[in-house]
């Protein structure tokens, strides 16, 4: 399964490079090794130095050599999870710079780095001609889903945009099911309520939760904008994800994110010039987090590719669960705001409709 980073972009949570199924993004990164060696070995029961009988001495260390260090993949996992942390306490951060302009110039950076990519791969910058109308779709949705997360970070707290974010999974799992016949069972059901309960505990609004809620928060009306922006991110970043299965390898990794990049750029113009907020950050300090969101984007992709290159798709899924916990702390340590016991109790409803749909999806995998 493929995921979305805080900001929309494609992570191969699901395929590997370009879009296959959900278990062949770890086989990927371990069959072609474990191929080469094979070739190379000198063949069953003989020493690998002298190629004669087994003599034990180098046949078992090298095996042992070769093994991935154990839990490798679950702590690149949390690396990424810090970095992609880190990266929206940076959008939060930056007050005087529009979100829909942090997302212009996270794109140009991107840009810079998937335009080398390509040339290299030698894949072009079309794309195959039966699939252009699914990648420029994948394009329009992501990077919608890339704004609308921004701006939910800067409209309302880092936990509970992060939070929120998490109950794309359920959305994924509806969507596959209306548009790619997927199954969809009582379980899913289940998940998907979860997850609306978790919504609500975040939202509270005030005809479920009485009106002196919205007099105690001074800017409920921000913080309702901004939930509503999360949660508009969580249901386009799903039918990206179902976009990016239904091209699935027929289309590289790096193609679909140079057209998330190029629609996005061109969309964040155009918005700017309708709202008229375009302009450079005046203070220097927003210019260099602006750079750190670009920087720090990158690397909770890129360590999210390392970990399931060696680790399989559902428990780097259930670990990716600690971007909630590094947004909790950063939340109060940076910001000073405790969380109240219904965004915890939201909290915990959406990460537990998460946690249960990637589980099932781990055990019907290895089947």
């Amino acid at each position: 399964m493929r995921s979305l980073d805080s900001a929309g972009a494609a992570v191969p949570l699901e395929p590997g490079p370009s879009e296959a199924p959900p278990d062949s993004a770890p086989s990927d990164g371990v069959e072609e090794p474990a191929a080469a060696e094979a070739a190379e070995a000198p063949g069953p029961g003989r020493c690998c130095l002298c190629g004669s009988s087994p003599c034990g001495w180098c046949g078992e260390p090298e095996a042992k050599k070769k093994a991935p260090c154990p839990g490798l993949g679950l702590f690149y996992t949390v690396l990424s999870a810090f970095f992609f942390s880190v990266g929206s306490l940076f959008v939060k951060k930056i007050e005087d710079v529009h979100a829909v302009e942090i997302s212009a110039f996270r794109c140009v950076f991107q840009m810079l780095i998937v335009i080398p990519c390509l040339i290299y791969r030698k894949t072009g910058f079309i794309g195959p001609k039966d699939q252009r109308i699914f990648l420029i779709l994948r394009g329009t949705l992501g990077s919608a889903a890339m704004i609308l997360i921004y701006y939910a970070f800067q409209a309302t707290s880092l936990a509970d945009a992060t939070v929120i974010t998490f109950s794309s999974p359920v959305f994924t799992s509806l969507f596959a099911w209306i548009f790619l016949k997927e199954k969809y069972s009582l379980w899913d059901a289940l998940f998907t309520l979860f997850a609306i309960v978790g919504v609500i505990l975040i939202v509270r609004p005030p005809f479920l939760f009485g009106s002196s809620i919205a007099r105690t928060e001074e800017s409920y009306s921000e913080h309702l904008k901004g939930t509503f922006a999360a949660i508009a991110h969580a249901v386009l970043a799903a039918l990206t994800l179902v976009i990016l299965r239904k091209m699935g390898k027929s289309v590289d990794y790096f193609l679909t994110i140079w057209y998330y990049v190029i629609i996005g750029l061109l969309e964040c113009v155009i918005v700017l010039f309708i709202l008229g907020e375009w302009s450079l950050p005046y203070c220097g300090l927003d210019r260099l987090f602006l750079i750190f969101v670009g920087l720090f984007g990158l690397g909770g992709q890129v360590f999210l590719t390392k970990a399931l290159q060696i680790e399989k798709a559902g428990p780097v899924a259930l670990m990716k669960t600690m971007d909630v916990v590094f947004a909790f702390l950063f939340q109060i340590i940076f910001f000073h705001d405790m969380p109240t016991w219904w965004t915890v109790g939201g909290a915990l409803c959406v990460i537990a409709s998460s946690t249960g749909a990637a589980i099932r999806k781990w055990c019907q995998n290895s089947k």
